[in-house]
């Protein structure tokens, strides 16, 4: 159609068949976009219009007049034109097919890292079930040692005796500490931690830490130091900040194979800077941000149970990041290893004062209900509580619970949290203070799913963790009951 337009070259002016040249050039140019580039299209478009227009000039406007040079030298340049047409369409084609080809495969790259990641958060939460079904499973008899190794050592034993007692508590500690590993890490995935800061004096702080490890330093022919002015005082959370110093504590002692370790604090400005230093075996530049990962170790390939589960520095980066504290390392093989927190300084006048022992006699007669679905966990509370002075109900389930507390009301509630089948803890306290209003009350659990922690935390009950060691239980208690007495609603 745009070729038949030659037709009407006879009629028309040389400047007027300049324009109408320019306009069927430009109609072509513009064709290389329109199609593509793509060549039987562009072909079909460009052939016809630019033949046409060579000849009308080739041959004297259609016969109208001689042919000069001039008109033989643009039909010339048309076709030369429409060559290099072809030559630019052939070239945008092939962008065009690379272009479309680059995003199918960003597509499919798309749609490959939607799948790896689906599987990546399928994996994380099969590890997530699997370790609270396994720590539930593993803390119940747990529990129940812990439970009656206290009680033992309560009673009268022959030297031989109250040594055996004694070593299965520090083994069932360890434990412990290496099932807690596993729990924080779950209360941090379900972000029920909340910060309680207090005013701290560091120095009888630090103190204390150092003479819990000082043991564990000299069997390994370690030397133990602490460096702090007795006027460093920090305001943070002392159970979060304590977890973080006793995992750089252990961690500095595990690898450490000779010299010693130093704990030191130093003021710098408005900072002070808690610094657990080694002489241990150091570690590399690039394997310096690994170790904050989740079960990797450095120097375990046989996967040794003394050096922990590696999940201490793992915790200490979450706490840190979670207290607003400022963590750095600096670390050479074979020249040791440095931890440096960095916490704001503040004054130390307003300090409270120490809080007073707890007191055992308030256990005397105290009625417990105990409910747990586990034989063996309610008779070790029996005999721990009993061992105590108190007067120790049992219950396997809520409704067993509401017939026992309805004919001897209990003054405080200890419930398992997860009970048999549907019925649990949470439901059982729940149907407990419905008929005893303002009754005290615990939770104690061995799981450690992020969702059950969170459902105890939106509950507003204390929540304990198989396996729970006596005093923690009895401070629990006395904490519970002493709230009650003090507010009169129950915690």
């Amino acid at each position: 159609m745009f070729g038949l337009s030659v037709a009407f070259t006879p009629f028309l002016s040389d400047y007027e068949r300049m324009v109408q040249t320019i306009l069927l050039l430009g109609l072509c140019a513009g064709a290389v976009a329109t199609t593509a580039g793509y060549g039987p299209v562009f072909l079909a478009f460009l052939i016809p219009v630019s033949l046409a227009n060579a000849v009308s000039w080739v041959t004297g406007g259609g016969g109208a007049h001689a042919v000069t040079w001039v008109e033989l030298l643009l039909g010339a340049l048309i076709l030369g034109f429409a060559a290099i047409l072809a030559g630019l369409a052939r070239d945008a084609w092939r962008v065009f097919v690379e272009s479309i080809g680059i995003r199918q495969q960003q597509q499919r790259n798309n749609e490959q890292l939607r799948l790896a990641l689906q599987r990546a958060e399928s994996a994380n939460s099969a590890k997530t079930r699997f370790f609270a079904s396994a720590s539930h499973d593993l803390r119940q008899p747990m529990h129940t040692l812990s439970l009656l190794g206290a009680a033992l050592t309560m009673r009268e034993l022959d030297p031989p005796s109250t040594e055996i007692a004694r070593q299965m508590n520090v083994a069932l500690r360890s434990l412990a500490s290496q099932m807690d590993a596993l729990l924080d890490i779950s209360k941090l995935d379900a972000q029920v931690i909340q910060v309680k800061p207090e005013l701290m004096p560091l120095c009888k702080w630090l103190h204390r830490l150092q003479q819990e490890f000082q043991p564990t330093a000299h069997s390994k022919g370690l030397t133990l130091r602490l460096d702090c002015p007795a006027g460093a005082f920090v305001e943070s959370d002392p159970v979060l900040l304590e977890r973080v110093v006793r995992n750089l504590i252990d961690n500095a002692i595990k690898y450490t194979p000779s010299g010693g370790v130093e704990i030191s604090t130093q003021r710098d400005g408005e900072l002070w800077k808690l610094a657990v230093r080694d002489t241990g075996l150091g570690i590399a530049a690039d394997e310096q941000a690994r170790v904050f990962e989740e079960f990797y170790q450095l120097g375990n390939p046989e996967r040794d149970r003394a050096k922990g589960l590696g999940l201490g520095l793992s915790i200490v980066s979450r706490l840190v990041d979670l207290l607003d504290l400022h963590l750095e390392l600096q670390s050479q093989p074979g020249a040791g290893s440095c931890f440096t927190l960095s916490i704001a300084a503040v004054d130390g006048a307003e300090l409270p004062p120490a809080l007073a022992a707890p007191d055992l006699a308030a256990l005397q007669n105290l009625r417990v209900l105990v409910v747990d679905d586990e034989e063996p966990v309610r008779l070790a509370m029996q005999t721990l509580l009993g061992a105590h002075g108190c007067q120790v109900l049992l219950a396997s389930s809520t409704r067993e619970a509401m017939v026992k507390a309805l004919v001897q009301r209990p003054d405080i509630v200890l419930a398992d949290m997860r009970l048999r089948g549907t019925d649990d803890g949470l439901s059982a306290i729940r149907s407990l203070r419905s008929a005893l209003p303002g009754l005290p009350a615990l939770l104690i659990s061995g799981d450690t799913a992020p969702e059950r922690l969170r459902e105890a935390h939106e509950a507003g009950l204390p929540l304990l963790h198989k396996p729970v060691a006596a005093e923690e239980l009895i401070d629990a208690m006395l904490l519970a009951l002493k709230d009650i007495r003090t507010t009169g609603s129950p915690a």
